[in-house]
């Protein structure tokens, strides 16, 4: 109640309410992810009160993350690492002409999302904390293996393509310094890839570049007159929240998905971008309209969204509990908290417990401030559907460029978000997933690190993948993840021979 009271002053919110509209801003530019804002914000931060610092930066995470199904949404261009999978529904419900009802689902079950996680940061820090910090190599060698098998999920109608693009995504992760040994690799003499290649250019460059140039090609004047007149007969129409029937449906799922981002953010390392892929290829399996998951599917677009937010608690609960970073945010995170004489860990819930409440109420406020700034933006937002193509072509591309250089000031990172978006390009134009690509980069140096970590640790035997409990269940998922639709393939075909029978 004390930090309740503290919280509840005009200037701690006049903060928070900034925090959101620079994270909401940030989050929506393709390539400025939350990390890069929390990181520039925090060294401005040191010149206010704790708690007023703390306000802006709680309110910019958490806008910036919802904030990111934005651009995933209007321009098929993920804004966040995190808002991959609301691409693959929320851009094609654009198409459709429901961009309203998918930026409407994207604000509600962001903020469902991150809600839940929070209340589970406040009521069980201490347990979750307690179980992650048991995570050894091996556990992430399964989780990031985990991860790689919602390539399947991912692939869309080609299994086979997926598969080798995935592949070719882990292959490209290898670039750089050996994770283990410091010895360049496939770098051919060049010190700009010593660092391996940057996820976020390729990222922004595959779904942004990569679709203004295939829209291009695609282009045709005549129809694209019709579309437009179209789309604003569906503005006009549309409607930003979902009818009551499609929220009670909705919620279930959502809450248990909720849950689990929550557990996978307390998982070091393991972020928003890991969550919303695992939880929308698992959630694409078990749903009765999984034909429609990236196609346009409403519950396919507010699985991701609520996996987005919802690792956010996951991740404060280890940074604040251990002192271990969840995530990049929490690692600058713990650097503010350092700054204003405080250390993260057990002595953050006994010599600061009010500013702890502070952090948990702060959490609480910024995701009831982001829903009401995106359900009341939301409109505004769709009304780009109304833009021509060729300036929404134009301003992606700036976004783009801007984004992929800000990331490390590199001209270098330019490049590949510009190879990358030819990639993507062809990779549309000939009919390959690019899903499978992203995740095999994304989660390849995970993969590859904590396999030769687990067998350094077991003299190189693999029996540590199946004595320790925890990867041994992650395990048995995998091997389910890949036995299951292959049982239900069998099962559908034996079924239809019967009938023909």
């Amino acid at each position: 109640m004390e930090g309740l009271g503290l919280v509840l002053q005009p200037s701690v919110l006049l903060f928070l309410c900034a925090g959101v509209l620079i994270g909401t801003a940030i989050g929506a530019l393709p390539g400025l992810s939350a990390t890069m804002g929390i990181a520039i914000m925090t060294p401005i931060t040191f010149w206010f009160e704790p708690v007023d610092g703390f306000a802006m930066l709680m309110g910019l995470w958490n806008a910036a993350i919802f904030a990111g199904g934005i651009s995933a949404i209007l321009v098929n261009t993920p804004g966040t690492p995190a808002s991959i999978t609301q691409s693959f529904d929320g851009y094609a419900l654009y198409r459709q002409g429901k961009g309203g009802l998918a930026l409407g689902v994207n604000v509600i079950f962001s903020f469902m999302g991150g809600i839940i996680s929070t209340i589970c940061l406040i009521l069980f820090a201490d347990p979750i904390a307690k179980f992650t910090v048991s995570f050894g190599p091996a556990e992430y060698f399964m989780l990031a293996l985990f991860g790689i098998s919602m390539m399947i999920a991912v692939a869309g109608n080609d299994p086979l393509k997926g598969l080798v693009l995935g592949f070719a995504g882990i292959l490209l992760s290898c670039v750089g310094l050996d994770p283990i040994l410091s010895i360049p690799r496939f770098t051919f003499g060049s010190t700009n890839l010593l660092k391996g290649i940057s996820f976020i250019p390729v990222m922004v460059g595959m779904f942004g570049i990569g679709e203004v140039l295939y829209q291009i090609f695609c282009r045709k004047r005549e129809s694209e007159k019709a579309e437009m007149e179209a789309r604003k007969v569906n503005l006009k129409l549309g409607r930003i929240l979902p009818d009551r029937k499609k929220m009670l449906s909705l919620t279930p799922r959502c809450i248990i998905v909720s849950l689990f981002s929550t557990v996978i953010g307390a998982i070091p390392a393991a972020g928003g971008d890991i969550a919303s892929i695992i939880c929308w290829g698992n959630s694409k399996k078990v749903s009765k309209h999984a034909e429609e998951y990236g196609k346009g599917s409403v519950e396919g677009l507010a699985v991701s969204s609520s996996a987005n937010n919802g690792v956010i608690g996951g991740a404060m609960t280890t940074m604040m509990t251990l002192g271990i970073p969840g995530d990049a945010v929490t690692a600058i995170l713990i650097g503010s908290l350092t700054m204003y004489g405080m250390q993260p860990g057990i002595k953050m819930f006994t010599e600061n417990a009010v500013f702890t409440s502070q952090i948990m109420i702060l959490m609480v406020l910024a995701n009831i401030a982001f829903l009401i700034f995106g359900l009341l933006t939301a409109k505004i937002s769709a009304k780009v559907l109304n833009v021509a193509q060729p300036t929404v072509w134009v301003a992606v591309s700036i976004l783009c460029v801007v984004g992929s250089y800000a990331l490390n000031n590199s001209y270098y990172d330019v490049l590949i978000m510009f190879v990358a978006g030819l990639l993507g390009f062809l990779f549309k134009v000939f009919d390959f997933p690019t899903g499978p690509f992203v995740l095999g980069l994304l989660l390849g140096g995970m993969l590859e690190s904590n396999l030769r970590r687990a067998l350094v640790m077991s003299k190189g035997s693999y029996d540590i993948f199946v004595t320790r409990p925890v990867s041994c269940v992650l395990l048995i998922v995998v091997l389910l993840t890949f036995l299951v639709p292959v049982i239900k393939a069998a099962m559908t075909n034996k079924t239809s021979k019967k009938k023909e029978v």
